[in-house]
C-alpha cells in the first residue's frame, strides 16, 4: 500500500503545534509552540490570548515542521486538523489555516476530533497497539471512557458528570498555593506526603465520574485548617482520584466483556492526566491487562497525534469540504 504523509494542525488551546506523520505512526516532525508562560501570568487560559499566540505562531511551525522533516508541501499526501472540542476562537485559527493550505497546495482536508486525537498518540508509542481496547481519556477538559472498537469506530462507556480530572487537579494546586499548571505540580508535591486524609469517592452505577466531591472535600480540608501538611493533602487527593478511576475502568472491561465475543484485555490512557506518574503506577498494578500509555511529550497537545488519527480517518475515506467550520463542544463517536 502507497505510503501516506499528513500533515496535521492542532490549536484547539494553548499549543501550536504542526506536525508531519507517516502512516499514522511514523513522526517525521512535531512542533510545539506552548503558551504555558504567558497563561501562568492569568492562573489559567485566557482565550482571547491564545487565539492570538495560534495566529502569530502558526505558520512560522508549520515552516518547521516541514523543515525538520525535509520536505515540502510537494511530499505531503493530507492535511488535518483539529476541529473540535476546544476553545472557538484558537480552533478557528487552525482550521481556517488548515483550509488555506489545503487550498493552495491541492491536498485533500481531514478534521480530526481533539480526543480521538489523544487516544491515536498511542498509535505512535506502541507500534503493535490495534483495537478493540478500552481507552481512559484524562485530561484538563475530559475523563471519558471509550470502547474503541475500530480506529474509527467509538463507543462512550461513561464519562464526568461534572468536572473534569484535570480540572479538579488545576483546583487542588491552587488551593495549596501551587499556581498553573497544577496536574504536574500536585504529582510532584504529593511524592513527598502520606495519604492520610479521607476524602469522598463517588461511585455512580453507570460508571458515570463524578469530581466535584472530592474537590470540595479538599477546599474545605484546606480551609479548615490552613497550616495542614500541602503534600499529605496532595497525596490523599490524588490517591482517592485514582481510585476512582482504577475501579470505573476495571467495571467497564467487565461490563463490554460481558456483551460480546471478543474479550478485551488491553487499557489505554490518554491525554495531558494520563502522564500522572502514580496514575501509571497504579494501572501497571492491575493483573492479566496490558496497560498502554504514551510517551511524555504526547500525553499533552500535539499535532502528531491529530496527523496519525487523521490517517485513520483519509483510509476510511473521511475528507472534509473547504465549509468545515470548528465545533468547540464536538463529542467523540
Amino acid at each position: 500500500m502507497k505510503n501516506i504523509t499528513v500533515l496535521g494542525i492542532e490549536s484547539s488551546c494553548d499549543e501550536t503545534s504542526v506536525s508531519i506523520v507517516k502512516n499514522g505512526r511514523e513522526v517525521y516532525s512535531n512542533i510545539i509552540n506552548s503558551q504555558i508562560d504567558i497563561h501562568t501570568l492569568y492562573g489559567g487560559v485566557v482565550p482571547e490570548i491564545a487565539s492570538r499566540c495560534h495566529t502569530e505562531v502558526i505558520n512560522q511551525c508549520t515552516k518547521r515542521a516541514l523543515k525538520e522533516a525535509k520536505m515540502t508541501l510537494v511530499d505531503i499526501d493530507v492535511v488535518a486538523c483539529t476541529y473540535g472540542p476546544g476553545l472557538v476562537g484558537a480552533l478557528l485559527v487552525g482550521v481556517s489555516y488548515a483550509k488555506g493550505l489545503s487550498y493552495a497546495s491541492k491536498k485533500p482536508l481531514v478534521a480530526v476530533n481533539h480526543i480521538e486525537g489523544h487516544i491515536a498518540a498511542n498509535y505512535i508509542t506502541h507500534k503493535d497497539l490495534k483495537p478493540p481496547f478500552l481507552c481512559l481519556i484524562i485530561s484538563g477538559g475530559h475523563t471519558h471512557l471509550v470502547y474503541v472498537k475500530d480506529y474509527s469506530s467509538f463507543e462512550i462507556i461513561a464519562k464526568t458528570r461534572d468536572d473534569a480530572i484535570g480540572e479538579a487537579f488545576d483546583k487542588v494546586a491552587r488551593v495549596v498555593g501551587l499556581g498553573y499548571p497544577g496536574g504536574p505540580k500536585v504529582d510532584a508535591l504529593a511524592k513527598n506526603g502520606k495519604p492520610v486524609y479521607n476524602l469522598p469517592k463517588t461511585n455512580m452505577e453507570d460508571l458515570s465520574f463524578s469530581f466535584s466531591g472530592i474537590k470540595t472535600a479538599v477546599i474545605n480540608l484546606n480551609h479548615k485548617n490552613p497550616n495542614l501538611n500541602k503534600a499529605d493533602l496532595c497525596a490523599s487527593f490524588e490517591k482517592t482520584a485514582t481510585e476512582m478511576l482504577v475501579e470505573n475502568t476495571k467495571l467497564a472491561i467487565e461490563k463490554i466483556n460481558s456483551k460480546t465475543n471478543n474479550k478485551v484485555d488491553k487499557i489505554v490512557l490518554a491525554g495531558g492526566v494520563s502522564a500522572n506518574s502514580y496514575i501509571r503506577q497504579e494501572f501497571s498494578k492491575l493483573e492479566n491487562i496490558k496497560i498502554y500509555y504514551p510517551e511524555l511529550k504526547l500525553c499533552t497537545d500535539n499535532a502528531a497525534m491529530i496527523a496519525s488519527a487523521a490517517y485513520y480517518k483519509y483510509l476510511d475515506g473521511n475528507v472534509a469540504g473547504l465549509n468545515l467550520n470548528a465545533i468547540p463542544n464536538l463529542k467523540i463517536g
